[in-house]
């Protein structure tokens, strides 16, 4: 079992419930220290450590990262969140009028708002081909897919876990298919790093972005953007800097196009190394099968009190450490403050379109009577007719 001693690292109150570790994360006590050391170190002589010393520490931290998601240390660059990651590569597509971008229609909000913006913006067509819910299988999906693509089809844009359905989607069978037909793909996996494997050189997208501040317990604005080597030099940054005409350039023109982009705190990104250490020392794939049992054996008990059915088959290959499952209720947002506000239980109420989710994430501080404590709170706001 989960010792206590772990569950002792994370900063949250204990008298609170939080079951939506996948929202924003949760970042463990060394890892705040790890943070904290950073940030004081800078401050000593901020022109010495900005100026000098920071290129070598991301150089480790990307190295770190490089090895623990399997892909060339300078094809991945750090960045505040995968939203940020997608408007690089969005707004340097070379969309033309009539093109389409192909993606599924459980994605992400900020997303999908990215993509929508950029294919507006230039005459182009974002489609969101639906997926039948719930799964039946990895193969119906890909093949419910496709159905959206067209010879029109510029670049299939997917999430890896889906946000407010918590979703593992078969990316590794859509990227083969993408392949096969000549297509780019760009994943979004901001929900995967330290919770299911990812290994970007067997997967081999185009581009892939990830999220360090979600499941490896890194201080809040960590995430990276991985781009395969050829495609580089196509992406301009977000914010032209130093790195343009560099007059010490690195060698990479994506490192320095996107590394460093103005004055601002980096030293979240240097908390990589230490959080991959942090997990190798509690052997993180041990806690994660512990996480994803409990997510799972819970999840039969949820959609009974919500009168619905699960959006997949109760496996690993569809779910990880997070369980959505559809609620009624008028009003999620009021739903949500009552949930925290009267019994001290952070979780969301998701909104997908005309359709809203509850959705659990467990990590390693969580027990069975969090569990019980959701579904009591939920049975009594069932029988008070809040929820439907």
């Amino acid at each position: 079992m989960i010792s206590e001693e772990l569950r002792n690292e994370f900063l949250l109150q204990p008298d609170l419930t939080f079951l939506n570790f996948g929202s924003f994360g949760s970042c463990v006590k060394p890892l705040m220290n790890k943070y904290h050391q950073l940030q004081y170190e800078m401050e000593l002589d901020p022109v010495d450590f900005i100026m000098h010393k920071l290129t070598e520490y991301l150089r480790e931290s990307r190295e770190a990262l490089g090895e623990f998601i399997n892909c060339a240390a300078d094809d991945v660059v750090s960045v505040p969140s995968p939203t940020h990651a997608v408007n690089i590569v969005a707004k340097n597509l070379d969309l033309k009028p009539a093109d389409e971008v192909l993606t599924t229609d459980i994605e992400y909000g900020a997303c999908d708002r990215t993509w929508q913006y950029y294919c507006d913006k230039k005459g182009a067509k974002y489609v969101r081909q639906h997926i039948n819910l719930p799964i039946r299988s990895q193969h119906e999906v890909v093949e419910d897919f496709f159905k959206g693509f067209t010879s029109r089809t510029k670049l299939i844009f997917i999430s890896h876990i889906t946000s407010a359905t918590a979703l593992i989607l078969p990316v590794a069978l859509i990227a083969k298919k993408a392949k096969e037909l000549g297509v780019p793909i760009f994943i979004d996996g901001a929900h995967v790093p330290g919770h299911i494997e990812l290994n970007i050189g067997q997967l081999q997208p185009n581009y892939y972005t990830g999220a360090c501040h979600k499941w490896m317990m890194t201080p809040r604005g960590c995430s990276f953007l991985y781009v395969r080597s050829e495609l580089q030099a196509a992406l301009d940054p977000l914010i032209v800097s130093w790195g343009y005409n560099s007059i010490f350039p690195s060698g990479s023109q994506f490192l320095d196009y996107h590394q460093v982009n103005g004055t601002r705190d980096y030293t979240t990104y240097l908390t990589v190394p230490a959080a991959i250490s942090f997990m190798e020392e509690y052997n993180w794939p041990e806690v994660s099968r512990q996480c994803r049992a409990l997510c799972h054996d819970n999840a039969a008990e949820l959609c009974q009190i919500l009168n619905t059915q699960p959006l997949a088959p109760m496996e690993d290959a569809f779910l990880g450490q997070m369980f959505s499952a559809e609620i009624k209720t008028k009003d999620p947002e009021a739903l949500h403050d009552i949930l925290y506000k009267q019994y001290h239980i952070q979780i969301p109420i998701m909104r997908q379109d005309d359709r809203l989710y509850l959705r659990y994430s467990i990590q390693a501080f969580n027990t069975q009577a969090d569990l019980d404590k959701l579904f009591q709170a939920l049975r009594e706001l069932r029988d008070s007719k809040i929820i439907e």
